[in-house]
């Protein structure tokens, strides 16, 4: 299978531009440059128990996460379509962006080899990263459960 490096607190978080579900470009140097933090979170599939508990969580507590001037980015490698109807399905209201061919899954090191019964196989790991203003990682966690993600997340922020 692959070898993946964690990415730390601190280091400066890869780049990216890519499609969100309305074909809007969205570019982590354009948020940042406009002063805005960015959550940027992986998650294995839309329309999922646990995938949806976690979006639904985001979005039960966005008022208070863009007060902060944060942005909230979830990443699957699901499409366009899909994640419209998960948008639609679960009244999500932040973005959800397209990485069908993991190129960020792989930059953030959160495609990696996953077991389920006695199976090896690879699989998105539900990670989230915060980024600063700056750049930097201030917050990197892999494997993170979908259920009090986001309460946690706002523990560690000071929010």
């Amino acid at each position: 299978m692959t070898d993946t490096t964690d990415l730390q607190v601190g280091d400066i978080a890869p780049e990216f531009t890519t499609l969100d579900s309305n074909g809007t470009s969205i570019s982590l140097s354009d948020l940042i440059s406009k002063g805005l933090e960015v959550i940027l979170y992986f998650y294995p599939k839309d329309n999922t128990p646990g995938c949806t508990v976690q979006a639904c969580d985001f979005r039960d507590n966005m008022e208070r996460l863009s007060s902060n001037d944060l942005v909230v980015l979830g990443v699957s490698k699901d499409s366009e379509k899909s994640h419209k109807n998960f948008i639609e399905k679960q009244s999500l209201n932040f973005s959800l962006l397209l990485d069908e061919d993991l190129e960020l899954h792989n930059k953030y090191g959160v495609w990696r080899e996953k077991s389920m019964y006695g199976k090896k196989y690879m699989g998105t790991s539900r990670s989230t990263f915060v980024i600063g203003s700056d750049g930097k990682i201030k917050f990197a966690k892999y494997n993170v459960k979908s259920k009090g993600h986001v309460d946690l997340l706002i523990s560690e922020l000071g929010l």
